[in-house]
């Protein structure tokens, strides 16, 4: 997330500026004229903070002194350097023509290390100043010397890692933004480093159990396509050119291949066109909402994803829970986190303007959203009733975990199952059509 300073003139005359972080330039543009007609304010200037190369000397005979400094215009450089004696002044900005990415394992090992480091009472600075020397990745390198730099300039947590959103996530960036103004610093540490490595691994996992075996089912789709569009024909054309009869199921296939051949453009529109509406439409907020609502109703798959989110759930209600009150807010984080659109959806409408505006219990809400699990409301239920939710939540979340990781294990064996039976009859049906072909007996002519 960038940093950027907005500068409009009111309609007396008056400069008036205001600094705010966006995602993007096209972002920042958009609450810049949001702020324009709110305040009567006429937009003199958008400025982005960058990074500085400096190059100033105090007097003609003194040496030259070389750093660079955010800023949002060369201008501001230059004047701070003139206000610390500087009369020769060079700046230009500095250019990033690749500012390259962080691989997630870095994210990972960065919140890993800090938590382990944490629970050993290490200072936090120290452990950043370790995590500096030690990582290889040039972008995360120039994250990490922000972040110390910020909580050294004492700024908030929220905002020092709210700007690196983009590297972290919006949930760690939370997580770690509250880390350092609680007193449980190691502990929100250690659950974001958990959080992180299940959602990696995780994903790791869901890719193997669908991505490779849909590449393996396009690819064996694309081989019988290409033998019976390309291969099959030449050999089974060579036998109607000396007006040989073909047996059933190799004039069948010929015929199969004719049409293929003869409406390929039509039936790849067919395939690709409702991919892309189907994509496009689930981008859209109530498309992901409806995605999220149906896909956890997936046989198999779906009940795999459900126990996943209450998990993430239960983990970050954890984390946050104070032991006061209704923590309404650490439930608003949690359906955000659990990464499910419908059942934060249900969360947020459902069960928190009932907790708010109605005054009902955690688990009645939690009930009414019809997201949670008969498990889950048990734990939570129990949790109410013993006094002990915050305990109760981690082991509905240990307790998923376990589950998950086996259920993923045995979906993994399924569809491999699935895949070997449709790679079976995929080679039984070339094997029999090509076999047919073959005993076709120029004889038969006569």
């Amino acid at each position: 997330m960038s940093q950027f300073r907005f500068v409009g003139v009111a309609p007396n005359g008056r400069t008036l500026q205001a600094e705010f972080e966006a995602l993007s330039k096209k972002d920042a543009k958009k609450k810049a004229e949001r702020l324009s007609q709110k305040r009567a304010l006429k937009l003199k200037a958008l400025d982005e903070k960058v990074v500085w190369l400096y190059k100033a000397r105090k007097k003609a005979v003194g040496g030259w002194v070389e750093g660079e400094q955010e800023a949002y215009t060369k201008e501001d450089v230059q004047k701070a350097l003139e206000k610390l004696g500087f009369s020769e002044i060079k700046v230009n900005k500095k250019l990033e023509l690749f500012k390259g990415g962080v691989p997630m394992n870095d994210v990972v090992t960065f919140i890993r290390l800090s938590a382990d480091l944490l629970k050993q009472k290490l200072p936090y600075d120290e452990i950043l100043g370790l995590l500096l020397e030690d990582t290889q990745n040039k972008r995360m390198r120039e994250v990490i010397k922000q972040i110390q730099k910020d909580l050294r300039d004492g700024k908030e947590g929220s905002e020092v890692y709210g700007k690196h959103e983009d590297i972290f996530g919006k949930f760690a960036a939370f997580m770690l933004g509250v880390a350092t103004t609680s007193g449980n610093i190691a502990q929100i540490f250690e659950s974001t480093a958990k959080f992180l490595e299940r959602d990696a691994e995780f994903k790791k996992n869901l890719r193997r159990s669908l991505m490779m075996p849909a590449i393996t089912i396009l690819a064996i789709i694309g081989v019988i396509l290409f033998y019976v569009g390309y291969i099959f024909p030449a050999t089974a054309e060579m036998f109607l050119r000396f007006d040989i009869e073909l047996p059933p199921m190799t004039a069948a296939t010929l015929e199969l291949s004719y049409w293929l051949t003869d409406h390929w453009i039509a039936l790849n529109l067919a395939f690709i066109l409702p991919i892309i509406g189907f994509v496009a439409f689930i981008k859209t907020p109530k498309g992901k909402v409806l995605f999220d609502q149906y896909l956890i109703k997936i046989p198999l798959v779906g009940d795999l994803l459900h126990k996943t989110s209450i998990e993430i759930f239960s983990r970050v209600f954890y984390t946050l829970y104070s032991g006061s009150g209704q923590n309404i807010e650490v439930i608003r984080i949690g359906a955000e986190a659990c990464r499910n659109s419908y059942m934060e959806k249900q969360i947020k409408e459902v069960a928190i303007p009932m907790m708010l505006d109605d005054g009902r219990g955690l688990v009645e809400a939690f009930e009414a959203t019809g997201v949670f699990t008969h498990t889950a409301l048990s734990r939570f239920k129990l949790g109410v009733e013993s006094g002990a939710l915050k305990d109760n939540a981690y082991q509905l979340a240990n307790y998923y975990e376990t589950q998950t990781t086996y259920k993923m294990a045995s979906l993994i064996d399924t569809i491999n199952l699935f895949i070997n039976l449709f790679i079976m009859v995929a080679l039984i049906i070339i094997t029999v059509v090509s076999s047919e072909a073959a005993i076709i007996k120029p004889s038969s002519q006569f």
